[in-house]
């Protein structure tokens, strides 16, 4: 069995390809998400790659092998089983379940992880909106459209929220910034680099181009 180590890399090489547009990811990125030197990643996916979990090419970056994506794929289900669970049974404030998850991820077994899912009546995404990989590794297709792609007039609906970051989720929350709402763009100001939206034909913010990336949207 993979250590919690790899398991972290190769979930996180997946998140990534998932949310790029190409399945090979940069050595750079992977080490920024995992608070890691460089070095220490590059060390790190020349040993999976001896055991046949990941590709990888010098100052070009690593992708995941058939095997390497079955296991990043199972973290990745439980990862956001167990966000779901934190805070649908336990009520955890959405902005604190994600470094809860990553701990717990590694030590439940698959069959109270299948126990868990049935429990939580199959749910196909988590709090955050992301999709809930199947036991069989399938993954519901997610939008690759955010906010900042709006132009004035559009009707959007919230879908997911990029950024697992404690504080940013914290805001979402303060602002309904939240899977599900219903947005109006309003204005779209590229020169003042902001977008003023209205939310569920109440609430009308004005967000900056940064922030307004991290907000993934569907017609």
């Amino acid at each position: 069995m993979p250590s919690s180590t790899v398991e972290n890399y190769l979930k996180q090489i997946l998140v990534e390809s998932l949310q790029g547009t190409s399945s090979e990811v940069g050595m750079g990125r992977i080490a920024d998400c995992l608070g890691v030197t460089p070095g220490t990643a590059t060390t790190m996916v020349k040993s999976m790659e001896s055991k046949g979990l990941v590709k990888y090419r010098p100052r070009k970056g690593v992708k995941l092998t058939t095997a390497g994506r079955k296991v990043g794929m199972n973290m990745l289900r439980r990862h956001r089983l167990l966000e779901t669970f934190l805070v649908e049974t336990l009520g955890l404030d959405w902005g604190e379940i994600h470094e809860e998850a990553e701990v717990l991820e590694h030590a439940i077994s698959e069959k109270v992880l299948e126990k868990l899912d049935e429990f939580l009546g199959r749910p196909s995404h988590d709090p955050h909106g992301d999709p809930i990989p199947t036991r069989r590794g399938g993954l519901p297709k997610a939008s690759n459209r955010c906010l900042l792609d709006c132009k004035e007039g559009d009707l959007v609906r919230i879908e997911s929220i990029k950024d697992q970051e404690k504080e940013f989720l914290q805001f979402a929350r303060k602002n309904k910034l939240i899977p599900g709402r219903k947005i109006e763009v309003i204005r779209h100001d590229r020169i003042a680099d902001s977008i003023e939206i209205k939310i569920d034909n109440k609430t009308v913010i004005t967000l900056g181009s940064k922030t307004a990336e991290k907000i993934v949207i569907r017609n």
